[in-house]
């Protein structure tokens, strides 16, 4: 157990404290929905700001040239130092759902797998929901939906003989969204290789807070999200990462004008980009890209190893004083005990799940509000985001859960859901 002022000497001793002032806080709350939309980087809020008013405003049509064509590049080339991959592996746009969408679809028509598709009911919906789709786009098997025991882990053992019993193009979620459950990357590729199987890896729940090295790890693609722990912005745009020898094999199925070799040549014949450029579409998102360019040198200037690295310090703390404090009242934790298959959220469970969880966010006259997350049908995850989380708010977590609890406070709220929880 840590007490209050254990905490603070933690926070003082934390190598990575400076990084805090970087982000927008409120008064009088404790944010941990960071592993759903990251905090705002007070640079992100000066650079559009200045891009609306001189950029926009007064550079109008200009703009493209001075500022706008080369910045989803330089901001892709920022993401293949983080994840440990060539320039120009990484392309910056879209949504993760189109992102999916394209590169399961190019799979699928560049036929180097059998035409199976398969994911496990650990993944995000939305990706479950891209491959129903696109399986009714092309005459093959069902959806293969591999299911295990609960959904905390996946059990490794049931995933390989399913790969190898159904070889094709896999999708999973390298950090499983609700219980945080972390996949053995490396071993998983290895094995897909194996049994003529290619995995596409969702990272959207890891990217910012777990060191993941796409090389390494014999990766061939992956995509997702950055405004989780990479403090993008709400709906900043998803990157996309392809090996460079599948880069000839794979057409994008949406041809728009950026994925153009030469698309200020404006021809009637499309001609696709040789490089990833071909995953291009339309015109990027220029305001949004500017938004998520902050949260990339923050996170690289603090170092992705660092930052893991204090995750799992913070939340064997948060797990720890769980175990000790909260168990006994009737919780549950819904999250790997074992870091090693974790990653940066800690989930947790009650009976009462959503009426705590709307305790905490209202806040009391003695506590500040806490900001988790809800997910069906009794999670609440909180995010530990190594880059602004301190070990007092930790501490002050448990304490605000308890007080609900014991008191039975959560009572005084209704039991039906709202839509964004």
């Amino acid at each position: 157990m840590i007490d209050l002022s254990n905490a603070k000497l933690l926070d003082k001793k934390d190598v990575l404290s400076k990084f805090r002032s970087l982000f927008y806080h409120q008064e009088n709350e404790l944010y941990f929905d960071g592993n759903s939309l990251g905090k705002l980087p007070l640079l992100a809020k000066k650079t559009i700001e200045e891009a609306v008013q001189k950029q926009w405003g007064e550079g109008l049509i200009r703009s493209w040239n001075q500022h706008w064509l080369s910045l989803p590049s330089r901001i892709s080339d920022k993401y293949s130092e983080l994840l440990g991959v060539e320039t120009g592996e990484i392309i910056i746009g879209e949504s993760t759902s189109v992102r999916l969408y394209q590169v399961v679809y190019a799979l699928l028509k560049e036929g180097s797998f059998p035409k199976h598709l398969s994911t496990d009911i650990l993944n995000f919906p939305t990706d479950i929901y891209i491959l129903h789709g696109l399986e009714k786009s092309f005459t093959i098997p069902p959806l293969k939906i591999i299911s295990y025991k609960g959904e905390v882990e996946a059990e490794i053992e049931i995933l390989k003989a399913s790969i190898k019993n159904n070889p094709g193009i896999v999708c999973l979620s390298l950090v499983s969204y609700k219980s945080a459950y972390l996949y053995p990357m490396k071993q998983l590729n290895r094995w897909a290789s194996k049994h003529q199987s290619l995995i596409v890896w969702d990272l959207s729940h890891a990217v910012g807070a777990v060191a993941v090295d796409l090389k390494e790890t014999e990766t061939i693609i992956a995509l997702g999200c950055t405004y989780k722990y990479m403090n993008g912005g709400p709906g900043a745009p998803a990157f996309l990462y392809i090996n460079e020898e599948w880069h000839s094999k794979l057409l994008n199925p949406i041809q728009g004008w950026f994925g153009h070799q030469h698309p200020f040549d404006f021809s009637k014949k499309y001609e696709a980009a040789n490089s990833i450029k071909r995953f291009a579409s339309g015109t990027p998102a220029i305001l949004s890209l500017l938004g998520m360019e902050a949260g990339i040198d923050i996170t690289l200037e603090a170092g992705i190893k660092l930052l893991q690295e204090k995750s799992i310090q913070q939340s064997e703390a948060f797990i720890n004083e769980l175990i000790q404090e909260l168990v006994p009242l009737g919780f549950s934790i819904e999250s790997p005990l074992d870091h090693r298959k974790r990653g940066s959220h800690v989930t947790i469970s009650h009976p009462a799940s959503w009426q705590i969880c709307q305790g905490l966010v209202a806040g009391s006259d003695v506590h500040p509000k806490i900001i988790p997350d809800f997910r069906p049908p009794h999670f609440i995850r909180f995010g530990i985001t190594p880059l602004y989380t301190r070990f007092e708010e930790i501490k002050r977590v448990i304490e605000v859960l308890k007080e609900i609890v014991k008191t039975k406070r959560y009572l005084k709220f209704p039991m039906k859901k709202s839509e964004v929880t």
